[in-house]
């Protein structure tokens, strides 16, 4: 984990705090020493078990609101200095089957919470985001694409607000995610139904993408998307580690569970990129992560402007940094690795 001062004795609201990404950024800022952290979310079971999880203490809020409703998002923002984003409707067959409901939450609830920061004064405000929003072929990438759209154009009207996002890919282990399914379906003898083997998708684990958001948020200067590097892994490949591992031994039935292909689901695509061939020319590598800077930035700063055109000439970003089907995928040995430090 990192060590982020810049969060220490401050106020924070984390939208979606009871989620996977929410609760663990909330974790963390709480080691940080930070000041109040309220914790907003529309599911009061997820508030009750969290609050179990962290026990009795005087710096946190269960604030139970919808980012929909304007009005509950502007009282609970009330004295805050920065404000975490992660509420969202990911699921993407569901949001296939609710697109409305996608964009209430993903669009319009982004927006909300654009408002009553603008509102109640806050400093910053960082949106979480993922690959799906690139060149989007489901309804949850389409909104969640507009989510960053609407973010990074508020901050060119937001003076005194500074505003970004953090896309990331798989998070390992959150709800709905395939290492809690595979265990699922390995638990009920199988079989473990995989749609193709050959699938490439960015992976890390849950306290990974939760430090580099908190990084994110203490370098945010305004309308930046920092895009943070991942390892790329092969769905085939991840699928036989973690038979091999919720098994290690023949299932009840007498026999080893079976993986099965299936037909691709609607707004499922075979690869993933963190990047589009538009951003390479505003973007700038940072070591552990990538910087997409906002046009409205460029224009205002010749220095940036400067900086963007020399990593460009000189092509620092290449294909295998962004794109998962041209990335080299972890051995199995280094899949195990992974799931290790994301306690699987």
């Amino acid at each position: 984990q990192m060590r982020v001062p810049y969060y220490r004795g401050r106020k924070i609201l984390v939208t979606g705090g009871t989620g996977s990404i929410g609760s663990e950024i909330i974790r963390q800022l709480l080691a940080l020493k930070a000041g109040v952290v309220r914790i907003f979310s529309r599911d009061e079971t997820k508030h009750y078990e969290f609050g179990e999880r962290l026990g009795k203490r005087a710096d946190v809020r269960f604030l139970v609101g919808d980012v929909r409703d304007k009005d509950r998002l502007r009282r609970a923002m009330e004295g805050v200095e920065i404000v975490f984003h992660a509420a969202a409707l990911k699921h993407v067959p569901l949001c296939e089957y609710n697109p409305f409901e996608a964009v209430q939450t993903n669009v319009v609830g982004t927006q909300n919470v654009i408002n009553a920061a603008l509102d109640a004064r806050v400093s910053r405000v960082i949106a979480i985001s993922t690959d799906k929003a690139l060149s989007p072929v489901s309804t949850m990438g389409a909104s969640k694409l507009l989510a960053e759209r609407v973010t990074v154009a508020a901050d060119l009207f937001s003076p005194n607000l500074k505003l970004g996002c953090v896309r990331f890919g798989n998070v390992i282990g959150s709800r709905g995610s395939i290492v809690p399914l595979v265990k699922a379906q390995i638990e009920r003898g199988g079989p473990v139904l995989i749609t193709d083997p050959n699938m490439t998708r960015f992976m890390m684990s849950v306290a990974d993408a939760a430090s580099l958001v908190l990084e994110a948020g203490s370098l945010i200067r305004g309308g930046e998307i920092f895009i943070l590097k991942m390892p790329v892994v092969r769905l085939g490949d991840l699928v036989e580690v973690l038979v091999d591992r919720f098994t290690g031994k023949k299932t009840a039935a007498g026999r080893k569970v079976r993986i099965q292909s299936i037909e691709p689901r609607y707004g499922e695509k075979m690869h993933h990129e963190l990047l589009t061939e538009e951003e390479i020319p505003r973007t700038l590598d940072k070591g552990k992560v990538f910087v997409l800077h906002a046009y409205h930035r460029i224009e205002r700063s010749a220095k940036l402007a400067a900086e963007l055109k020399r990593s460009t000439m000189s092509g620092l970003i290449r294909p295998k940094d962004y794109r998962s089907d041209a990335a080299t995928p972890l051995s199995r040995r280094a899949i195990a690795a992974l799931l290790d430090r994301a306690k699987v």
